[in-house]
C-alpha cells in the first residue's frame, strides 16, 4: 500500500514514520523545503524518543520518502492524509486555511480514485467544507474524479507517541462508503492484528470524538486542580484525596494529578475550538469555559505561593525553574506553564534561572536571553531564593538535597507537580509547599 501524508509536524511525521515501520510505502509532504531536506538527511525536527532511528531505518529501506509537492505522488497513492496544523484564531476557532490549501492542491491534481483522510484536529463540519472545495476545483478543471473524504483523528501523547501509534487502544475512523472502510481496515489491521479495535462511525461523530476526548481529559485535570486548591484552604491533602477517588472503578486514576496547569499543542486549542463551536450553534459550553478558566489561573499558582512566602515583594529575588516543556519527554513549550511563570517573574523584577533536559533551545527561541540558562539543574539553582519544580522530568525526582541546600540562598521549594515528600525536604532543612 502507498500513502501520502501532508504535513511533517508532530502528528504527520510520527504517523508517516510509524506507517512505514509497518511496511507501508509513505511519502511525507511539506511546503518547507529546508525541513524536507533535513528530513532526507535523517534529521528529526521534533524531540520524540526513538523517532530518529525509525526515520533512518525506513528511509534506508526505501519505504519513507520526503517531498514538497503532493502533485508528484498523487498518481501512485491510494490515500492522502492531511496532518497540517489548525492553530487557534483570535476568536478561538480553529484556523482551517492549511487544511483547505491541501484540499485545493489535492483536487487540482487528483486523477484516480483516492481517499483524502483528515487527521488534523478539525471542528465538526470540516469534511463538508473540504468536499465543497474539492468539488469547486474539480468543476474548474472540468473533470469528474471519484474520491472519498474520511476522518481519522489522532490520539498521540507527546513523549509516548510511537507506543501510542504502534499499539493504539483504539483507532477512530469516520467514513462514508464501504470502499473507504475496507481500505482503512487494510491499512490499520497490522497495528491491531491481535485485537482489532477500529471504531467506524460517520464523519461528524469522528470529528467530535477527538474534541470530546481531549475536553474530558482537560476537565479531569482542571477538576483536580480546583479540588487541590480547595484542599489547601480546608486542610485536606489532595494526594490522599486523589488516591481515594482514583480507586473508584467508575472514576479511575488517570489524569487526576494536580499541578500547575496543562499546556501543549492540543488541550488549550481544542478546548477553545470546542467552546467556539458551541457559540456558533448557540450552545454555551459552560463546563469547558470553567475548565479553561481554572487552567489559566492554575498556571500562576506557584507565583501566588511565592508571593505569599515573600509577603508580595519579589523585587530582586533569584528564582530557579526546573522544567520548561509543558510535559516530560518533549521539547514542546506551546502554552507551557513555564512561559507564564517566566513572564510574571520578570515583570515582578526577579532574576530567573532555568534548566530543562531538552527544551533549553526552544526556550531561547521563545524567551531569548532574559533568563539565565543553567548548565545543569544544580547550576540553575545556585543563589536561588526559591526553586520552582514546573515539569516532572525523571532527573528532578531525586536530587542531592544537601548539595542543593548549599547552593541556594533560601532553601524554599515549591513543587508544581507534587513529586516530592514533604517529610524528606523538611528533614533536609527546606521549606516545602506542593499543590493542594
Amino acid at each position: 500500500m502507498k500513502i501520502a501524508i501532508v504535513g511533517t509536524g508532530y502528528v504527520g511525521l510520527v504517523s508517516g514514520i510509524c506507517f512505514a515501520e509497518m511496511g507501508v510505502d509513505v511519502t511525507c509532504v511539506d511546503i518547507d523545503q529546508k525541513k524536507v531536506e533535513a528530513l532526507r538527511r535523517g534529521e528529526v525536527p521534533i524531540y520524540e524518543p526513538g523517532l530518529g532511528d525509525m526515520l533512518k531505518r525506513n528511509a534506508a529501506a526505501h519505504r519513507l520518502h520526503f517531498t514538497t509537492r503532493l502533485e508528484d505522488c498523487l498518481d501512485e497513492v491510494e490515500m492522502v492524509f492531511v496532518a497540517v496544523g489548525t492553530p487557534p484564531a483570535e476568536d478561538g476557532s480553529a484556523d482551517l486555511s492549511a487544511v483547505m490549501a491541501v484540499a485545493r492542491t489535492f483536487a487540482r491534481a487528483v486523477n484516480r480514485r483516492t481517499i483524502l483522510v483528515i487527521k488534523s484536529t478539525v471542528p465538526v463540519g470540516t469534511s463538508q467544507k473540504v468536499r465543497a472545495v474539492i468539488e469547486e476545483e474539480l468543476a474548474a478543471r472540468g473533470v469528474s474524479v471519484p474520491y472519498e473524504v474520511a476522518s481519522n483523528p489522532e490520539f498521540l501523547k507527546e513523549g509516548a507517541a510511537i507506543k501510542d501509534f504502534m499499539s493504539p487502544d483504539r483507532v477512530v475512523v469516520g467514513v462514508e462508503s464501504e470502499w473507504a472502510k475496507q481500505l482503512m481496515t487494510q491499512l490499520y489491521r497490522p497495528f491491531l492484528i491481535n485485537n482489532f479495535r477500529v471504531i467506524f462511525m460517520d464523519i461528524p461523530s469522528a470529528e467530535m470524538t477527538k474534541y470530546a476526548a481531549n475536553a474530558m481529559l482537560a476537565t479531569r485535570i482542571s477538576f483536580m486542580n480546583d479540588i487541590a486548591n480547595l484542599c489547601e484552604k480546608v486542610g485536606a491533602d489532595v494526594n490522599l484525596v486523589r488516591k481515594g477517588i482514583g480507586t473508584d472503578a467508575r472514576i479511575g486514576s488517570k489524569f487526576l494529578y494536580p499541578g500547575c496547569g496543562y499546556g501543549g499543542s492540543c488541550f488549550p486549542k481544542d478546548i477553545k475550538a470546542l467552546i467556539h463551536t458551541g457559540e456558533e450553534v448557540g450552545y454555551p459550553m459552560r463546563v469547558l469555559q470553567a475548565v479553561e478558566e481554572v487552567n489559566e489561573r492554575q498556571k500562576g499558582r506557584l507565583i501566588e505561593k511565592l508571593q505569599h512566602f515573600y509577603e508580595g515583594d519579589l523585587q530582586g529575588k533569584t528564582i530557579c525553574l526546573w522544567g520548561l516543556s509543558f510535559k516530560p519527554e518533549t521539547d514542546d513549550m506551546r502554552e507551557a506553564p513555564s512561559l507564564v511563570l517566566i513572564e510574571r517573574l520578570l515583570v515582578a523584577g526577579c532574576r530567573v534561572r532555568v534548566f530543562d533536559p531538552i527544551a533549553m533551545e526552544e526556550c531561547r527561541r521563545l524567551v531569548g536571553e532574559q533568563v539565565y540558562y543553567g548548565r545543569d539543574m544544580y547550576d540553575a539553582a545556585e543563589g536561588a531564593d526559591a526553586l520552582l519544580l514546573v515539569t516532572e522530568w525523571k532527573e528532578f525526582r531525586l536530587p542531592a538535597w544537601a548539595r542543593l541546600k548549599e547552593l541556594m540562598h533560601v532553601p524554599l521549594v515549591l513543587d508544581g507537580r507534587n513529586i516530592y515528600e514533604a517529610s524528606e525536604l523538611h528533614a533536609a532543612g527546606f521549606v516545602y509547599s506542593k499543590i493542594g
